[in-house]
């Protein structure tokens, strides 16, 4: 698994995640996965959020799909994030490239 950035109890970060570090994340003890990344930054070559999520729901994991582009993080995105950790099932890990996205909205949403 990537390295995780840990901001509280509830809530982790990590940089762009695989398909072989969903088992990883779900024996860490994670219940859900919020994508900040949108599918086609960098040309797509990450893997798509679609199949990342279909393969962590058949490991029990929830799975949310919230892109926002570097640097542009505005307040509907917080709002968002708010409401869709809310939902949620925690403890909960968001990623994008680097984790930093996912951190920024995690601490905005406070």
């Amino acid at each position: 698994m990537k390295s995780l950035t840990r901001l509280d109890a509830n809530f982790s970060t990590s940089p762009q995640i695989d398909l072989e570090d969903l088992p990883d994340i779900k024996a860490a003890g994670f219940k859900s996965i919020i994508c900040n990344r949108p599918d086609s930054e960098d040309g797509g070559i990450h893997p798509d959020h679609n199949l990342l999520e279909e393969t962590a729901k058949k490991l029990g994991l929830e799975f949310a799909y919230l892109p926002v582009v570097p640097g542009q993080i505005n307040d509907m995105n917080v709002a968002t994030f708010k409401t869709v950790i809310a939902n949620l099932p925690g403890p909960t890990m968001g990623y994008c490239r680097l984790g930093i996205r996912s951190k920024i909205l995690y601490e905005r949403s406070r």
